[in-house]
């Protein structure tokens, strides 16, 4: 089944490759022709396909599908970066996930980059003032994708949460530009602070699967968490850190370690 009306935007990369693997879907697989149309091939912008797409999971007897998706038009309409990090999110996930074939796949089906996508609406809903709505959105993006992200977190660009089944990121957390996080991650707080009590994540940083940050610390830019560790104090850039408590184990590993996606953590030398 083709399409030969619709438009194709060249200025857009992603968006065009998107269109241009819904179209090999519609012709491949009959049975997703209409799916490929109604979330990719009908819409001239990317945009205009996440708000369809997302509005229809988002969607519920008390917030419906078209209620739903008037809000989420008037969020990225209203803030153009969020039509920007939805790209960057986009690129990050194809370009880190071996799993990922193509940008169609990751938004189509990949429920981490749904629950951020979600989230950077209900964040811009916290910022207007409207924060019942996005409460709203929270607990649905949680229902729906068993990720639990604080709307007035703060979440930088080009972020990638594999798998993301458990995340759990608090209220005053920052996550900053091109940090990957495994499913099972927790930003959190001690359980005895008030005001900001959660971690501060910086740039290409590697949270790895069932890792645990704990309190207003901070994780340094470009460092590794290891699996399943428990993060009590602050992290300095470029560091590896493992265990529970975490104790620093390296602090000369990879350079980018968000991208390059390396989990492996060799353990440090016996001494003498």
């Amino acid at each position: 089944m083709s399409f030969p009306s619709e438009k194709v935007a060249t200025c857009d990369p992603i968006w065009s490759a998107m269109r241009t693997r819904a179209q090999e879907l519609a012709e491949s697989e009959p049975a997703l022709a209409s799916f490929a149309h109604a979330t990719i091939l009908k819409h001239d912008r990317l945009e205009d396909a996440l708000s369809y797409h997302l509005a229809k999971k988002i969607g519920c007897e008390d917030l419906t599908q078209m209620l739903a998706r008037e809000i989420f038009e008037e969020a990225i309409e209203a803030d153009l970066a969020i039509g920007s990090a939805v790209r960057a999110d986009l690129s990050a996930v194809f370009e880190r996930d071996p799993a990922c074939h193509s940008y169609m796949q990751a938004f189509l089906y990949f429920k981490g980059f749904h629950a951020l996508e979600c989230y950077r609406i209900a964040h811009w809903l916290w910022t207007q003032g409207r924060g019942p709505l996005a409460l709203f959105f929270q607990s649905r993006i949680s229902e729906l994708f068993s990720v639990d992200i604080h709307p007035a977190a703060k979440m930088g660009r080009g972020i990638m949460m594999d798998h993301a089944t458990g995340i759990v990121i608090g209220e005053t957390a920052v996550v900053e530009d091109d940090v990957s996080i495994m499913h099972g991650v927790t930003l959190g707080g001690t359980g005895k602070e008030t005001g900001d009590r959660h971690p501060k994540i910086r740039r290409g940083v590697l949270l790895s699967m069932g890792v645990k940050v704990l309190g207003n610390i901070e994780v340094g830019e470009y460092s590794r968490i290891g699996a399943g560790s428990v993060v009590l104090k602050s992290v300095p850039a470029g560091c590896t850190a493992v265990g529970v408590p975490a104790t620093l184990v390296n602090c000369t590993g990879v350079e980018r370690p968000s991208q390059e996606m390396n989990q492996v953590i060799d353990p440090p030398e016996a001494k003498a």
